[in-house]
């Protein structure tokens, strides 16, 4: 039997692998299920989206299940009304921050959180098996369209909001949707909080024609000129779900969410003290510093949103983060969300009085550079145990791959690839000559033991 889902849902070339007779087959597998049960639908705003959501649908209601269709939304959008509705369940059409020819699926438990990673495999194993619920033609219940979604879910995160002490700053803001779902959430929640807007690459295009949709720093220039020219309290990029939100300060720097999300945590902390916090293990050695410094207990989870999500559920934690963006509050719903994470930044602002880049100078600093060594799949396994033996004696998290401490904050992690034949290395250290040294040392150690276990 195969494999359906990767690290966050399941992704493709659309009409390639993720054809409408592909989706169709997910639609009722997943519809089998949920044994038939009520779900919502949504979708990003990718020129294939509605060509699959109908395939979905058609699935969904070929295993009797009552569908609403949410429309297109955001993704954490969609996610909140699963929840606010009641449903059993919910499907997304969205490839995230993938290139504008990928789209994708995502299954939603009835609390809007995607399903585990052993309910996955029970899809799966449906949809290879194909042993599909079918209803008599007469069972075949009708979609519904839902209304208001947009207006519901910016009510609840508003509610997690200083609202008066937000407004009273009349914060400037300048918001990077990347032509994307993100710009029917974002700005209209700014607006309500009393910030002057500026939006730039606003109008939906699926072909993302002004930047690619994932928020990296190299790709958001245009954001940190905008933010500069006009005086901005900051500046917002979302990635083409809006599900992540990486911040630009007010003089033009771009802020890896490691340091954004360390931010929230210590202002969070400060409030909730003894409190849980979840990241994935690729995260900072700066969250870490931050949770141990403000009394907090770090968790580390493998990489990818649903195992935080997950874990967050188990331990009853109300913050998780991710480097790349992702932030999880679970007050308003435990998934990653680009305009929750916003307003948590701006109340923060707003609170302390001091503007972005103070705030983040008062944060640990370190040097992060990342690197990947090619490895056949099937030796992946023996070089890890190999890797394993150097980092003896070190504090070290094997949650996912290896991630050894050095005495002098320093750290480096060595997972394996999850989607590709590589394993990649992260590092990180205090100055920049350290973390190159050791994506250097590791790189060498990873081709030679390469090399050895492939000539045995």
């Amino acid at each position: 039997m195969g494999a359906l889902f990767g690290t966050n849902g399941i992704r493709g070339l659309a009409n390639v692998d993720l054809t409408p007779e592909f989706a169709a087959k997910v639609g009722v597998s997943v519809g089998t299920f949920f044994d038939g049960g009520e779900m919502v639908v949504g979708s990003d705003a990718r020129c294939t989206s509605p060509m699959l959501l109908s395939a979905v649908i058609s699935g969904l209601t070929s295993a009797g299940c009552k569908v609403y269709n949410a429309g297109m939304a955001p993704t954490p959008t969609i996610q909140y009304t699963v929840k606010k509705q009641g449903v059993d369940g919910g499907i997304v059409i969205t490839a995230s921050h993938n290139p504008p020819e990928y789209n994708g699926i995502k299954v939603l438990a009835g609390d809007g959180v995607e399903i585990s990673r052993e309910e996955e495999k029970v899809v799966e194993k449906i949809f290879f098996e194909e042993t599909f619920r079918r209803v008599k033609w007469d069972q075949v219940k009708e979609p519904s369209i839902l209304e208001g979604v947009i207006e519901d879910y910016l009510a609840s995160v508003t509610k997690h909001i200083e609202v008066e002490a937000v407004r009273e700053r009349k914060f400037k803001v300048v918001v990077d949707p990347a032509n994307g779902v993100g710009s029917l959430t974002l700005p209209r929640f700014l607006h309500s909080l009393g910030c002057k807007v500026y939006v730039i690459n606003a109008e939906l295009d699926g072909r993302f024609p002004s930047r690619p949709p994932e928020p990296r720093p190299e790709n958001l220039g245009e954001l940190a000129k905008t933010v500069k020219a006009l005086g901005a309290d900051l500046g917002v990029a979302l990635d083409g779900d809006a599900d992540r939100a990486i911040f630009v300060d007010e003089t033009g720097n771009i802020h890896w969410g490691d340091k954004t999300f360390a931010l929230i945590a210590k202002f969070f902390l400060m409030k909730n003290p003894k409190s849980t916090i979840v990241t994935p293990i690729s995260s900072s050695s700066i969250i870490k510093d931050v949770v141990d410094e403000y009394g907090g207990s770090l968790v580390f989870t493998k990489v990818g949103s649903v195992d935080v999500s997950h874990k967050m559920k188990e331990l009853k934690a109300i913050l998780g983060g991710e480097e790349n963006g992702g932030v999880f509050y679970a007050p308003h719903i435990p998934v990653r969300d680009g305009t929750m994470t916003t307003g948590l930044i701006l109340n923060i602002m707003a609170e302390s009085g001091k503007k972005l880049s103070e705030l983040l100078s008062d944060l640990p600093v370190y040097f992060i550079k990342k690197s990947n060594v090619k490895c056949p799949n099937e030796l992946k396994g023996k070089v890890m145990e190999r890797v394993s033996s150097e980092f003896e004696g070190l504090p070290k998290e094997t949650v996912d791959g290896i991630k050894a401490f050095f005495p002098n904050g320093s750290a480096v992690l060595i997972r394996p690839s999850g989607t590709e034949p590589a394993i990649r290395i992260y590092a990180e250290a205090k100055s920049e000559d350290e973390v190159n040294d050791l994506v250097r040392k590791y790189a060498a150690l990873l081709e030679r033991v390469i090399r050895e276990a492939s000539a045995v």
